[in-house]
């Protein structure tokens, strides 16, 4: 069939689907179907980065994104969230002219870590970003190290890997390798000897399974690793956060260039290195990536600040069964020493697939929430007496805490009695059932 129809077919769809707010991926799907190679016939810019990781994939696809168009760059990229190989092939084709060439400088992929593997069967990156590997949606990936392995079935050897060298296992990509750009946060005043997780990951080396060392953690299993078996170690960033302060929300690159967060986070400096590292080696100059970079509010409405009856209200939404982006979110807001109300909703576990299992909220480290800042917690939603076992075991006063299985029960409280600020934290899913109630 020819490559024109598809193409044209693929356009015509996508446009369809935004009338009706969907087709993100439909129309790639059907594409596919069509001609399983279309891919192959497509005219590819030279500058392809594909982003991956367990956490930050789509906050550093959207912060290069938005780098390069603000320097002149013509930039296709998936940011509707569609990261299979169907929404990607959506993304492609609606780039295309009917000759089968995308008029786009750089192509900036978000790819879902099970799939990249099969959507890097039809073209080569130059670039490959891994931002992390965490225990993640454990229902369906399993573990980390299989995620890893995964993974490496689908990168390409000519790319020029850029990866999180406090990460001992997505570092371990770049294991005697070249061609390989790293990218971390040297010891800080927030880094700390020991692991202070609710479980340690980075306990063996990922390479040969001995007992790993560590001079220090900035978070997590996320830090500065030797293994004194095999040599794994963490390799000196080309980029580096050589100084952050979450208390001003400045943070430092190689010594040089400061950058402001809008969003206070160890996590948000993370995703904000690998963006300044690919757009720098895509050829934008350093200050021009800080001028984007400082105070950029990300768009993607997973962080929205908002009144509820006269509190200062933000939802931060978390991903579904992740322990490390919940820690995030409560971080975030304990690290803002404002007395509040911490709203908590697990609702739903997944948005793709139907699981009860819960065991994943025992990674979470609500022991987070002992400070004095957090007044009241409120637990909320199907499956709240999950929440109410673990809580039972965090050691936070049992007269802070109420619970409700039902969302407008939940929401009349928050609304009466709630004291001081307002951080709502829960999943995608499960995000707009407290919005709506407002």
């Amino acid at each position: 069939m020819k490559t024109a129809f598809i193409i044209m077919v693929s356009k015509l769809l996508y446009k369809i689907g935004k009338v009706i707010g969907k087709g993100s991926s439909m129309p790639g799907k059907i594409a596919l179907k069509l001609d399983k190679n279309i891919l192959r016939k497509i005219k590819l810019p030279e500058d392809i980065v594909v982003v991956t990781g367990s956490n930050g994939k789509t906050s550093t696809t959207e912060m290069i994104c938005n780098i390069l168009q603000k320097n002149g760059y013509n930039v296709g990229c998936n940011t509707e969230g569609s990261n299979q190989t169907e929404g990607v092939t959506t993304m492609i084709l609606n780039c295309c002219n009917l000759k089968g060439e995308v008029k786009k400088d750089v192509l900036v992929i978000e790819s879902d870590e099970r799939y990249l593997r099969h959507t890097l069967k039809f073209f080569d990156p130059k670039y490959i970003v891994v931002t992390n590997l965490y225990r993640d949606q454990m229902t369906r990936n399993g573990h980390p190290e299989l995620i890893y392995k995964i993974i490496k079935e689908g990168i390409d050897e000519k790319a020029t890997l850029v990866l999180n060298t406090d990460d001992p296992l997505s570092s371990l990509y770049g294991y005697k390798k070249d061609n390989v750009v790293y990218f971390g946060m040297n010891e800080n005043n927030l880094s700390t000897k020991e692991n202070t997780s609710v479980y340690n990951d980075g306990k063996y080396c990922p390479n040969c399974k001995t007992l790993m060392q560590y001079d220090y953690y900035n978070y997590a299993h996320i830090g500065g690793y030797h293994c004194e078996n095999c040599g794994h170690e963490r390799k000196e960033p080309a980029y580096a956060v050589t100084n952050v302060d979450l208390q001003t929300g400045e943070i430092t690159i190689n010594n040089k260039y400061n950058i402001s967060m809008s969003l206070r986070s160890v996590y948000n400096a993370y995703n904000m290195l690998a963006a300044f590292a690919v757009t720098n080696l895509i050829g934008v100059d350093e200050e021009k990536i800080v001028s984007e970079l400082t105070e950029y509010v990300m768009k993607n409405d997973r962080v929205q600040s908002f009144e509820l009856n006269g509190h200062e209200a933000m939802l931060l939404t978390s991903k579904h069964e992740n322990s490390i982006s919940y820690n995030q979110s409560l971080t975030y807001l304990v690290k803002e020493k404002k007395d509040c109300t911490v709203v908590l909703i697990v609702d739903a576990v997944s948005r793709k697939y139907f699981t009860s299992e819960t065991s994943w909220l025992w990674d979470i480290d609500f022991e987070l929430l002992k400070d004095d800042c957090v007044k009241r917690i409120v637990l909320a939603g199907k499956y709240v007496h999950d929440l109410k076992s673990r809580f039972e075991y965090a050691d936070i006063e049992k007269e802070k805490i109420v619970a409700f299985k039902n969302l407008d029960d939940m929401m009349r409280d928050v609304k009466t009695n709630s004291v001081g600020n307002i951080y709502v934290v829960t999943c995608f899913s499960d995000r707009m059932k407290f919005m709506d109630r407002r």
